[in-house]
């Protein structure tokens, strides 16, 4: 549940959502001995209070994984519209059993809710996409993929903290070392934290004086309950709203950093695809359209930030607010236009990426992702051009940027 990770274990590895295209990072080289490294990683986890007992279990795991730098270095791009994406994420009986959960621990997330604020549909979807609750955890060693990251010279300042934080997880007596296995950047339990964020938000909600949020399910969704509170969660709050847009639309004011007020949205003909808006006029909201013009739009309030700072992947994090509201009840998101929608190859997309980049652009990485940066310089270009500036690439950007 990383802000910058783009899979998870069990939600989308399960769901064979890769594209089977991988892009390979810029690699830095490593050069110094890793033996070595552990050894000085050992003197430190004791001088930071970590027991002889737990650094001596630990050391035969303490080890280099070859697999885990290649994952790292080349993971898969998301090239697939939201519809897509999220009909394959929540296909056969995600939807089912996510409102089973609901009704099974119905009595344990109310005391969730008065505690924390946040209602069950909210859990349970986070659940179903990070582990199937509970059922896929990941196959890898925490240790061995920590180790190995936190070495490496790639992101080992990120790392060294999180592989510190998996020996207190075992040193508080929180997990056995035999128990810690998850995804191959070090994301485990039932949530896929980090244990870092194990160590900061992870409570013990079964009173039995452990913090587990692999075994125990009360500890698991209290723990998710404490960490999205804890990152902005408002009580009482909407998230995410289905709406009709008219055709007309200033297309400019749809982008997920730019808020107006619900009668600002009215005014401008936006209206719900199903039920009422919020009765609060003032309430700010922004219009996203994960698709484009063509496919379906939203109303994303406060709350929707707060999926984004889970898992910043743009077509992920909506479709997790997506099936929250799926589980509250809502329908199916409408289809209609999407047929129309272009989905650019990895290659446009880098091609697109580097067009814009040479017209001053920040895209951030040329990667053939469709992430924020990307989506913000597109929406310029698409301004400049004079086409409807909804954010999403076409063929017909590219060709007007080759234009100059």
């Amino acid at each position: 549940m990383s802000k910058t990770a783009l899979f998870v274990a069990a939600g989308l590895l399960g769901a064979g959502l890769m594209t089977g295209s991988t892009l390979a990072a810029p690699r830095c080289q490593n050069t110094g001995n890793f033996d070595a490294w552990v050894a000085q990683f050992k003197k430190d986890a004791l001088a930071q209070g970590i027991s002889p007992k737990v650094v001596a279990a630990a050391s035969p795991e303490l080890t280099f994984d070859e697999s885990v730098i290649k994952r790292d270095s080349g993971q898969g791009v998301f090239q697939r519209t939201f519809l897509d994406f999220a009909k394959r994420l929540l296909a056969g009986a995600r939807i089912p059993n996510g409102i089973a959960k609901m009704k099974e621990h119905q009595a344990l997330f109310g005391r969730i809710e008065k505690t924390y604020g946040v209602p069950a549909e909210v859990i349970t979807a986070v659940w179903g996409l990070e582990s199937d609750y509970g059922a896929l955890f990941g196959k890898f060693k925490i240790l061995p993929s920590l180790a190995t990251l936190a070495y490496d010279c790639r992101r080992g300042d990120h790392f060294r903290p999180e592989l510190m934080d998996a020996l207190r997880i075992i040193e508080r007596g929180d997990q056995r070392l035999d128990e810690m296995n998850g995804n191959w950047a070090g994301e485990f339990g039932g949530m896929q934290f980090t244990p870092t964020n194990y160590i900061k938000y992870g409570v013990d909600f079964d009173g039995d004086g452990r913090r587990d949020l692999i075994k125990s399910t009360p500890d698991t969704l209290a723990s998710a309950a404490n960490y999205l509170k804890s990152i902005g969660w408002q009580r009482g709050e909407p998230w995410l709203q289905e709406v009709t847009v008219p055709r007309d639309m200033p297309w400019q004011e749809a982008d997920l950093e730019i808020k107006h007020p619900l009668s600002q949205w009215q005014a401008w003909g936006v209206k719900p695809a199903h039920g009422a808006l919020p009765s609060n006029a003032n309430m700010p909201a922004a219009l996203i359209l994960p698709m484009g013009r063509l496919g379906p739009a939203f109303l994303a309030y406060s709350n929707f930030k707060v999926f984004i700072d889970w898992n910043s992947a743009y077509v992920y994090s909506t479709t997790v607010a997506y099936f929250a509201t799926r589980l509250g009840g809502a329908p199916p998101v409408s289809d209609d236009g999407a047929t129309k929608v272009q989905l650019l190859t990895t290659e446009q997309m880098m091609e697109l990426q580097r067009l814009l980049q040479k017209q001053g652009h920040d895209v951030g990485q040329v990667d053939g992702r469709l992430g924020a940066g990307t989506r913000k310089a597109v929406r310029k270009a698409q301004l400049k051009y004079k086409l409807p500036a909804d954010s999403w690439p076409t063929t017909e950007l590219i060709a007007r940027l080759q234009g100059g």
